[in-house]
């Protein structure tokens, strides 16, 4: 008898006749004799759907109330998964992220993860039930609604398989696994077999919607190995585990394009020490993730100046631009801009670091295709670069193609 953690997205759980798939899928593992954890995300479209309604009454509602707000969905699907599960004859018992143990920090809507004590989802396993857990959710010590952000789901399930010392995760989603970018966008994108933690991460963290990064970055530091595969057959997945030697031969494992980015650009911050400090520390206050940075050359005379400029998630952009314009009388910047017309394209794979020429190679290829390249960031699996969005899709295709295809 194994102890399984499964994991379903929204569009998984996206209507009534998919949560009955998904209650015979479980039920096929329960009759087995296997223990099952099941954690669910919202239905797909009633997040958006709740975000929706509240910036009907304001563009920055309270993350609190959001946070009340938007674990309603997950709710929701617990609650009718059970219900689909009794219908098959299988005893089964929904619990929020609280009821669940899982524990996080107060950082609303962007929460992290504390601890987790599984009692209540050992007890009812132990008592012959299917424990159907709400993703996304969790939380504080102080009894206090949080939730994870976006993908948070799957930090869920990678979370309380660690936790629960589960023998086997599985992520499933509506695709057959990792692909070596989005099929929907790269029609000849290949389905691979096994990716590395550290590709994972960067994919996930360059845009690739497969995974959310925390949730990857959870597995590798507990060594959770994981699965993802589709829901809607039986096809086997990838598998998500530690680098092996064999790995190193794939210069190029992916290529993703994050359309979720935006630029904010200070022009004539003044070149001293300490103001870039305080404009980061002032975002990091605004639990805001910078991604990309780039400062310019200094010019002007007297105090020199320069411009700086970073990237961040769209939904956060408001958010930034606000806090930037309360540093304006302390920095003394000339002006700030704004532009979510912007693409984040990146290509990952272990191998890059014992081949030479890959960003050679990959910046000729956009140059060919006449894509400007606006910022560059580099690791040492990954090269991303900012582009125009309109040409993201075009550029995606043509790097693939040069690397991959």
């Amino acid at each position: 008898m194994a102890l399984i953690v499964q994991k379903f997205g929204g569009t998984s759980v996206g209507n009534t006749d998919r949560i009955k798939n998904v209650a015979r899928r479980v039920a096929a593992y329960r009759t087995k004799g296997d223990q099952l954890v099941v954690v669910v995300s919202a239905m797909s479209g009633v997040t958006d759907g709740l975000i929706k309604l509240s910036r009907e009454i304001t563009s920055l509602p309270s993350e609190r109330e959001m946070d009340m707000l938007l674990a309603t969905g997950e709710q929701q699907t617990i609650a009718l998964t059970a219900i689909a599960l009794h219908a098959q004859g299988i005893p089964a018992v929904s619990l929020t992220g609280a009821q669940a143990g899982i524990v996080t920090d107060g950082v609303h809507t962007k929460a992290k993860i504390q601890n987790i004590t599984p009692n209540e989802v050992h007890k009812f396993l132990n008592d012959g039930n299917v424990v159907i857990v709400a993703g996304f959710q969790g939380q504080t010590p102080e009894g206090h609604i949080t939730t994870l952000g976006r993908g948070g789901s799957d930090l869920t399930a990678i979370a309380l398989a660690a936790a629960l010392k589960a023998d086997l995760c599985q992520i499933y989603t509506d695709v057959d696994g990792v692909y070596t970018a989005d099929p929907r966008i790269v029609p000849n994108a290949r389905k691979l077999d096994e990716v590395a933690y550290d590709e994972m991460l960067e994919l996930a963290g360059a845009g690739a919607k497969v995974m959310q990064l925390r949730s990857v970055e959870f597995a590798k530091k507990f060594g959770v190995v994981f699965e993802v595969r589709s829901s809607m057959n039986d096809n086997p997945g990838t598998i998500v585990k530690e680098e092996t030697k064999s790995m190193e031969g794939v210069v190029v494992r992916g290529v993703s394009l994050d359309k979720n980015q935006a630029k904010v650009t200070l022009v004539g911050v003044p070149d001293k020490p300490g103001v870039a400090a305080r404009v980061f520390n002032a975002l990091a206050d605004g639990a805001i993730n910078v991604d990309m940075i780039v400062q310019n050359v200094s010019h002007g005379s007297g105090t020199p100046a320069t411009d700086l400029s970073f990237t961040v998630d769209k939904p956060d952009l408001l958010k930034a631009t606000k806090v930037i314009e309360g540093l304006k009388g302390e920095i003394g910047y000339r002006e700030v801009s704004a532009d979510e017309n912007i693409g984040k394209l990146s290509i990952v794979g272990v191998g890059m670091r014992s081949h030479s020429g890959v960003a050679a190679k990959m910046f000729a290829t956009l140059a060919t295709e006449g894509v400007n390249i606006d910022m560059i960031s580099t690791s040492e699996i990954k090269i991303s670069v900012v582009i125009d969005l309109a040409k993201g899709e075009h550029a995606m295709r043509a790097v693939h193609a040069a690397f991959i295809a």
